[in-house]
């Protein structure tokens, strides 16, 4: 099967960080959001990646290249944020026989391996949530089949929210119902959402079946972020065991690269440490800290330092960008 993955906005949440880098390769709990997401498709067959990238999205290539290249990737670019349908709609040269469709916005926590042998038309992966309005919801009849998509609802009437990921056996299914979508205009609010162009499927035959994660992780704002960089680290993602604390005190979970330098500091609890960091006389909590970025005479919780970052001489709580040179003195 192949995995397309879009990933061309603009990330406007996570600013300043996804200033000088785009969302998906924003670090949490010692790894890109995108890296991620990736190791969970380790379980399936995936023949390639197909990747809908923009700004950018040479940064993506090189990161997918350097730590996923076993496994075969296109790009494409693109150039316009006209929607969900037209993304996909760009790679409809490289899109042939099951795919996968996953979306960048959040991390899952899930058994997904049932798709190496599912015989099923299609599945929508969803999260019962209390408040669906601001998600892409399914409406299932009493076999949990789905019966109506629906983006953005206007009522609390149906609580299973999309997550962003869906299995399409029959792809060239999808295509023409993009295609049909496209031709016929229909929009969502404005937009062109794969929503209705799976609306178009189903009112054509095609069975979705929902099923349901166990977590769902949003990763698109600072605050959303440091929560799930915290249930991240709580789940195994720390690796206090390999860490030797010499000279400074940890409070776990926390992630610290083996490369980062800590001397008389206190680190944690919910702490990612990039690689390359340096940190001297600082109490860190509740934070992520990226590469190469040095840290001295602080204490910061609540926060979110980019990569290649100095920062002296403060008690702040602060969200800043890659490339910044901050002094408090």
């Amino acid at each position: 099967m192949k995995v397309i993955i879009p990933l061309a906005g603009f990330g406007t949440r996570l600013r300043p960080l996804t200033y000088s880098r785009p969302k998906p390769l924003v670090n949490v709990a010692g790894k890109p959001i995108l890296g991620h997401l990736l190791d969970k498709l380790k379980v399936l067959p995936v023949e390639e990646y197909i990747f809908i990238t923009g700004y950018l999205g040479d940064q993506i290539q090189a990161y997918v290249a350097q730590n996923y290249g076993e496994t075969p990737a296109r790009y494409f670019e693109q150039k316009e944020l006209n929607g969900q349908s037209p993304a996909i709609y760009l790679a409809r040269e490289a899109i042939s026989g099951p795919v996968i469709i996953l979306f960048v916005d959040t991390i899952f926590e899930g058994d997904i391996s049932f798709l190496a042998t599912t015989d099923a038309d299609a599945y929508a992966f969803v999260k019962e949530v209390d408040d669906p309005r601001r998600f892409g919801v399914a409406a299932v009849n009493d076999e949990g089949i789905v019966r109506r998509f629906i983006e953005k609802p206007d009522t609390l009437d149906n609580r299973l929210a999309v997550i962003g990921m869906y299995y399409i056996r029959d792809s060239a299914a999808m295509l023409d119902a993009i295609r049909t979508q496209l031709e016929e205009g229909r929009k969502t609010k404005g937009e062109y959402y794969l929503a209705d162009a799976f609306q178009i499927m189903v009112d054509r035959g095609t069975k979705f079946r929902v099923a349901e994660v166990e977590e769902w992780l949003d990763a698109g704002t600072s605050q959303a972020l440091l929560e799930t960089n915290r249930l991240l680290l709580e789940r195994g993602r720390d690796n206090i065991a390999a860490i030797n604390a010499e000279g400074f005190v940890i409070i776990p979970p926390v992630y610290i690269h083996p490369t980062a330098r800590i001397t008389n500091s206190v680190i944690g609890p919910y702490v990612t440490l990039g690689k390359n960091c340096r940190v001297e006389n600082c109490i860190i909590r509740d934070s992520i800290v990226d590469a190469d970025t040095v840290l001295e005479n602080i204490l910061i919780s609540g926060s979110l330092v980019g990569q290649n970052v100095e920062v002296k001489g403060a008690f702040r709580s602060i969200n800043v960008g890659d490339s910044t040179s901050l002094r408090y003195e």
